[in-house]
């Protein structure tokens, strides 16, 4: 039985393209997402995620985490709690502390925009406790609609991002051969107390999501391995490596040591079979015959 992993069919097309100078790359954008943890019910972590909608155009119906790409206004001054700009910048290999602002603001945004949850208080020692209501679902919609910017949105309120909430966990960036393509970086973050996250439904959609849940890792971990639950190798990645943590508090105490040099896939052609691989993560390695049928079960070895 093949595993969950996403694998569109145009992939082998694209990287004989690509291998012949026939497909431009695209300039990837910075993204960022958020590894939402919370303690499960039997002392051990779940992590929040997300179904993309089949309907979309890229990874519909693969499982993710809230996230999204880097909005120009995310540089704006906001009031910030935590490391620096500076530190941060140094941590995710940025050059500057606008840069590094722009990704963690982007991940405080968006998992308040995809999940309802927000890192932020009235001080660098607290956090709201209750995010839901109508003024707070406004809001959440104007951020989504880019009708207004996160800065204006902390400032009107009154908060302060709490940096210090997040941990960078990782750094995927999408190949090359994908007309979208986004330099991606993965945080850590406890649920706040007090605070829960949106639900998501086939109904709704101010969001990319028809279904979320609260899972354990492992067991995220073996549905993608029995096939049942589709992700992209950066997700079910970051998932197996939240197997040795026993509490949310363990994974974000562990962040600071996690190596964020960024993966990126490479593939190459031999005869005419298409071989693509992930530097360090050997179990996505897939060897792709010339009529697009997957060779050795799609597998090296």
């Amino acid at each position: 039985m093949s595993n969950g992993q996403w694998y569109p069919p145009e992939w082998p097309d694209r990287i004989r393209a690509l291998a012949a100078g026939e497909l431009a790359v695209a300039e990837p954008r910075r993204a960022a997402t958020v590894l939402l943890l919370r303690d499960g019910w039997r002392g051990r972590p779940e992590v929040h995620m997300l179904r993309r909608r089949t309907s979309m155009a890229f990874a519909g119906g693969a499982y993710a985490y809230p996230g999204g790409g880097v909005d120009p206004r995310d540089e704006q001054p906001v009031r910030w709690a935590g490391p620096a700009p500076a530190e941060w910048a140094g941590r995710l290999g940025v050059p500057g502390p606008a840069e590094a602002q722009a990704i963690v603001c982007a991940a405080v945004r968006e998992t308040f925009e995809e999940a309802g949850v927000l890192l932020a208080g009235p001080s660098a020692a607290t956090v709201v406790e209750d995010t839901t209501g109508d003024d707070w679902e406004a809001d959440r919609a104007a951020l989504i609609a880019r009708e207004l910017a996160f800065a204006d949105f902390l400032d009107r309120r009154g908060l302060v991002l709490r940096s210090d909430l997040l941990g960078a966990w990782a750094r995927w960036i999408t190949p090359e051969f994908e007309p979208r393509r986004y330099d991606t970086w993965f945080f850590v973050a406890a649920l706040p107390s007090g605070q829960r996250t949106r639900d998501a439904d086939a109904a709704d959609s101010s969001t990319e999501a028809d279904r979320t849940v609260w899972t354990g890792p492992g067991e995220a971990a073996a549905g993608y391995d029995r096939g049942e639950l589709l992700m992209m190798p950066p997700t079910i990645a970051t998932l197996r490596s939240l197997l040795p943590y026993g509490a949310p508090a363990e994974a974000l105490a562990a962040a600071g040591e996690r190596d964020l040099a960024p993966v990126l896939a490479r593939a190459r052609l031999e005869g005419d079979q298409v071989v693509l691989s992930w530097p360090g993560h050997e179990e996505f390695t897939k060897l792709v015959a010339a009529d697009g049928a997957p060779a050795n079960g799609g597998k090296t070895g």
